[in-house]
């Protein structure tokens, strides 16, 4: 082949590449099969190999380079993310259409919109060509995540045609169809059960929704790993100078001639009434979508209208959400039964006749406590409303009082443990009842070293609670310490007997062990499971007493000057090191070479710029996760609190912050800050 007959097949075949993805993705309307698809990359890429001269930058070869991107710099938006104003509330529609109406004395009309339910992202052009993409971020400024974008195929490398803007933003949602998330799911399920792992370990390493997929993608160092996962995006938004039409549902419909993937689910509204019906026909069909949405957007069309109407600082006048309550339904609960936690903690379960409810069967639900069956009257035999709270966890809301049988009697709550049979106490102040029998009560035991081989425990991920339940039945486990026997003689080969346990995973298991003996002290003491001493609690006692033995010795006055410890930690602690059998585990563990000391090295603060001030953080946050936000404090020679009081000198604010801090916050007059300016303290 010659060098003319190279560059013009590279030339041709990008063109053809280029059709197919804007048909598969954008008109879906495929026009071959995904193998004939993969021959004309192939293609395509050893034809670049040999000459590299004549590869195009916007190559469709290019979307999956294997590019690892260490750190996502962070910019400024030109145009601010603005969030919507949000309603669960028909009225709140209603008066936004009356407030409009009363502002604007000329025509104008509605854009109904699904709000789909993913991560909102931004991306720039310029002269056709994808220069940059950004993620929401605090809606000032956001993490550059082009390498990402660009894995995804609904996101066009080079728009068609020539009519576009020379330069111009478009937002929309990346986001996971169900498809691909079944997909992900299953895969990760098959490499874990080759591991070894059992159904728990496996459960809890699934994701859980599509939307946190989907955020947790683009943010995935290796693009290769992101194309993977076949994520998809819609987009909704068009900004810039020179845009072609003078209206939102115009600009979107030329976007789409561009290459740009547009929901065809969007309609222009004229009155209230049309959005509401809008509304309603999507709630009763948002199941049959192939990816999911958590309400409806309304904006108002003209782009006048909405420079008149403005904006707050943080939401825009013309535009609000409804979002979609959670979904619910009818059944008969058959049973009430109890279950035992770690604490012995009693909680009541609703064994329901089984429901569809959100894609899912629901069987069980909770019903929290005493109080909570006492004050609804829920009883066995009724027919109750359940809902999922968020979306995730099933409760029961209602009961139908009109459907009850005639005979039916209250419920008498349980008086003994339903495992072992003690009698159950009620402390003064508690809503919850607990089984005392702690030493005997298999769910407490069981429950016990299930936390302390957790992720922010011990993080012994080889184990999980099936392997646990195994090996309390075999006896080879009465509490977790034995789990540090495990490689003396006659035990190992006992696990190779046990069914399910192959040689990998009796190896997997005893490694895990033995590597977590370099946890460091406070993680130790958050696994031992000292009832009320958290992961916080746990880190200022380690570095308080600094040791395991100063810790067990300390009075209760000891104990309440440290930080943060308050009368009824310390009581908890006091009496958990005055019994011998607690006393025992610790000499146990102590044996088996668990870190029972500070690590004073990781304790060193790298800078004393945040010395004498103290924050408390609340929120999710984009920059950082919560324990890495933490940490930064703490190298940075600032302390970390728990809670909100006139010792604090700053709260960091992240999305979603709870209202209540807020609130304290402003009446103590405790300056609330962002994620950026805490970025821009340290330096």
């Amino acid at each position: 082949m010659t060098t003319e007959q190279a560059q013009k097949k590279i030339s041709d075949l990008t063109a053809i590449i280029n059709q197919h993805n804007y048909s598969y993705y954008v008109l879906a309307q495929p026009g071959i099969e995904d193998f004939q698809f993969d021959r004309l990359l192939e293609e395509l890429q050893s034809l670049e190999n040999e000459f590299p001269e004549f590869s195009f930058s916007d190559s469709p070869t290019k979307r999956v380079g294997g590019e690892i991107t260490k750190n996502f710099p962070t910019v400024v938006h030109t145009w601010p993310f603005l969030s919507l104003s949000n309603s669960y509330s028909k009225e709140d529609l209603t008066d936004f259409d009356e407030r409009i109406k009363k502002s604007i004395d000329q025509p104008f009309s509605y854009v109904c919109e699904l709000k789909f339910d993913g991560a909102a992202i931004g991306l720039v052009y310029e002269n056709g060509q994808l220069k940059q993409a950004t993620t929401r971020g605090d809606g000032v400024q956001g993490d550059v995540v082009t390498a990402n974008a660009k894995t995804i195929g609904s996101i066009p490398l080079k728009l068609h045609g020539d009519n576009y803007p020379p330069l111009f933003e478009i937002r929309g949602e990346v986001f996971m169809p169900l498809k691909s998330f079944e997909s992900l799911n299953a895969g990760r399920r098959a490499e874990m059960e080759d591991l070894g792992l059992d159904e728990e370990m496996i459960a809890d390493r699934l994701f859980k929704n599509p939307r946190n997929a989907a955020a947790g993608s683009m943010k995935i160092q290796e693009n290769s790993e992101v194309a993977r996962r076949k994520l998809d995006c819609y987009l909704y938004s068009l900004l810039g100078e020179n845009l072609p039409f003078k209206s939102h549902s115009e600009n979107l419909e030329a976007a789409k001639k561009w290459g740009f993937k547009i929901s065809e689910h969007m309609r222009i509204c004229n009155t209230i009434d049309e959005i509401m019906e809008y509304i309603d026909s999507w709630e009763n069909r948002r199941d049959t979508l192939p990816f999911e949405i958590d309400g409806v957007v309304i904006k108002v069309n003209e782009y006048n209208i909405q420079r008149l109407l403005g904006s707050t600082a943080k939401s825009p006048r013309w535009a609000i959400a409804y979002k979609y309550k959670a979904r619910q339904a009818t059944t008969i609960l058959n049973k009430i039964t109890y279950q035992v936690g770690r604490t012995g903690a009693i909680t009541p379960v609703a064994n329901l006749k089984p429901v569809f409810l959100a894609g899912t069967t629901v069987k069980r639900a909770s019903l929290y406590n005493a109080d909570y069956i006492s004050s609804m009257d829920i009883r066995e035999a009724d027919t109750v409303m359940v809902e999922k709270g968020g979306e995730i966890i099933p409760k029961v809301v209602a009961v139908d009082i009109e459907k009850r049988a005639v005979n039916s009697q209250p419920v008498v709550y349980a008086t003994n443990c339903p495992e072992c049979g003690a009698e159950l106490i009620r402390k003064e102040g508690e809503a919850i009842h607990y089984c005392p029998n702690d030493e005997g009560c298999a769910p407490q035991i069981l429950g016990k070293i299930g936390h302390f081989i957790g992720r922010k425990a011990m993080d012994i991920s080889s184990i999980g609670e099936k392997t646990i339940e195994a090996l309390y039945a075999r006896g080879l486990i009465r509490n977790f310490t034995d789990l540090y026997t495990l490689r003396e003689p006659g035990k190992t080969e006992e696990l190779g007997k046990m069914e399910g346990f192959k040689e990998t995973s009796v190896k997997n298991i005893l490694d895990g062990i033995e590597a977590s003996k370099a946890i460091p002290f406070e993680r130790v003491l958050f696994a031992i499971g000292i009832r009320y001493v958290g992961q916080t609690v746990a880190k200022k006692l380690a570095l308080h007493f600094r040791n395991i033995e100063a810790l067990m010795k300390a009075s209760k006055e000891e104990l309440l000057e440290a930080e943060e410890i308050g009368t009824i930690i310390a009581d908890s602690i006091v009496d958990y090191f005055s019994k011998e059998e607690h006393i025992s585990l610790v000499n146990r563990i102590k044996v088996a070479g668990l870190q029972l000391e500070l690590d004073e090295e990781n304790y060193k603060a790298k800078s004393d710029v945040l010395a004498g001030k103290s924050f408390v953080v609340s929120g999710v946050f984009s920059l950082f996760s919560r324990d890495d936000l933490k940490k930064q404090i703490e190298d940075n020679g600032g302390k970390v609190l728990s809670g909100i009081s006139a010792a604090t000198t700053y709260l960091i604010a992240g999305e979603k912050m709870g209202p209540e801090k807020r609130k304290k916050a402003e009446k103590l007059s405790v300056p609330i800050i962002t994620e950026q300016e805490f970025v821009d303290m340290v330096g």
